[in-house]
């Protein structure tokens, strides 16, 4: 076992580390750069010549380290994320360093991520345990019509929608942070944790809809097969109840393939909120990484692409060893 563990984890950093440089090699593949667009910046709103922008341009390059062959600068970012933890400039923001804007914002990502998975594995495990005993009855198909929904609908299209609830139906004022204009700066209480959960609980609904459907379809299936079994067959012919069949018996063989799954889901849950971040302007990781891709900031984007990556190895990993 604990041979298993150590090669799984050698296997982990050497993914990590080829997901980093794939990345950043990625990134640097897109025409133009954040470089390129602040100098069309400088000739269209600033008035300069194609010449003094490119000059201007230089400078910029220089002071961000974008001048070298590509293995230079990734070996240079990829050094200084081991030895400083610094993921370089964010060039977007003025020269703000990337390290200080992700974690502004990830502890709030991952709670919204953490509670939204959660939510979405309960409920969806629990539905799917419900329904599987109840092939093709009005609640197994209710449940289907309901994952129907809940993958289909595009996140910020039900962002919109619960917006306009939220505003013109119980008349909240404040929708687009996570704290009313009253609390942002005030220290903790119960009054703002009450404001908190009432600004975040849409979010969280959003953004786990989707877990929801995928842990009640796989729950359901993975459970129809086991209680097809013979050794399930063999359990009831010896006078168990269907209680202890389930519960004993069904239940812990159909987990299995779920807990794989959730070693894989969290990424997912953090790229579930970005559109719903986007429409009801919550500042996560969410709009951050969107906004990097608009501009053509390698730096925020490889970082949160390494971020999200090292998230799916590590949930894989102790997925790994959970079912061994």
């Amino acid at each position: 076992m604990v041979n298993y563990m150590i090669r799984r984890f050698l296997f982990a950093i050497v993914a990590i580390i080829g997901v980093s440089f794939v990345s950043f090699l990625i990134i640097e593949m897109a025409p133009g750069d954040f470089v390129s667009a602040y100098e069309m910046r400088l000739i269209q709103l600033g008035g300069l010549s194609a010449a003094e922008a490119e000059k201007a341009g230089e400078v910029v390059r220089e002071r961000y380290g974008l001048t070298g062959p590509l293995h230079e600068r990734y070996y240079a970012w990829a050094q200084g994320i081991v030895t400083e933890g610094d993921f370089g400039p964010a060039m977007a923001y003025g020269g703000k360093e990337v390290t200080e804007l992700i974690m502004e914002r990830l502890p709030r990502t991952l709670l919204i991520a953490v509670l939204a998975h959660a939510i979405s594995s309960v409920v969806g495990i629990g539905i799917g345990i419900y329904v599987a005993p109840r092939q093709y009855s009005l609640a197994d198909n209710l449940a289907a019509l309901a994952a129907f929904f809940m993958t289909s609908v595009p996140r910020f299209a039900l962002a919109l929608i619960m917006m306009y609830w939220l505003v013109f139906g119980l008349g909240q004022q404040h929708v687009s942070s996570f704290f009313s204009p009253q609390y942002a700066l005030a220290p903790w209480s119960w009054d703002k944790l009450v404001d908190f959960v009432k600004h975040i609980w849409p979010v969280v609904l959003i953004a786990g809809l989707g877990g929801v459907a995928a842990n009640m379809r796989i729950m359901r299936g993975n459970l129809l097969d086991v209680l097809n079994a013979q050794y399930v067959t063999t359990a009831r012919s010896k006078g168990l109840t269907e209680a202890k069949v389930m519960n004993k018996h069904a239940v812990p063989n159909a987990l299995h393939p779920i807990i794989m799954y959730q070693g894989t889901v969290l990424p997912y849950m953090l790229q579930g909120e970005i559109e719903v971040a986007i429409v009801m302007s919550i500042p996560t990781l969410g709009p951050l990484f969107y906004n990097s891709l608009i501009q053509q900031d390698i730096y925020i984007t490889g970082a949160l692409l390494l971020i999200y990556s090292i998230l799916l190895v590590v949930g894989n990993l102790i997925a790994d060893i959970a079912l061994a």
